[in-house]
């Protein structure tokens, strides 16, 4: 059996949240509400009647497949490699998702690849600059 990669396991949940956000964007321009409306109005504003909120969950949900997939301008970039960088927007994303009433699944999920990508970088893994493919041992600094 082999090891866990944790970075590409981190990826697939968060392109499966990345997916539903879009998802839930496009289902909250048709049905717009907030999810914490049982407890206040003063967000309403913000789905309708201009679906500023909606408009964000979509950006961010594609923004984020797009980082997670890559893109190929995206793909081997600093911005790509960094676990960090994933790690600081991803409760930013999570929280855009979880004010939108459709969007509560995917800021779990967020919330999920989050701490799994925080397990891989507790624990050294790096991102490979070609998507999906494994790191070589030996690679730093040895001749081929």
């Amino acid at each position: 059996m082999g090891k866990l990669i944790k970075n590409h396991w981190a990826r697939l949940i968060v392109l499966t949240a990345a997916a539903y956000q879009v998802a839930a964007a496009i289902e909250g321009f048709f049905w717009p509400k907030v999810f914490w409306d049982f407890l206040t109005k003063t967000l309403d504003p913000a789905v309708k009647p201009i679906p500023v909120l909606q408009i964000i969950n979509l950006v961010m949900g594609l923004g984020m497949f797009a980082l997670e997939w890559p893109l190929s301008f995206i793909a081997g970039s600093t911005f790509h490699r960094s676990l960090e960088a994933r790690l600081a927007l991803l409760p930013l994303v999570a929280l855009a998702a979880v004010l939108l009433y459709q969007g509560t699944n995917p800021a779990l999920y967020y919330l999920t690849g989050s701490v799994v990508y925080f397990w891989a970088y507790s624990e050294g893994e790096i991102v490979c600059a070609e998507p999906w493919s494994l790191p070589q041992r030996g690679q730093v600094g040895a001749k081929a």
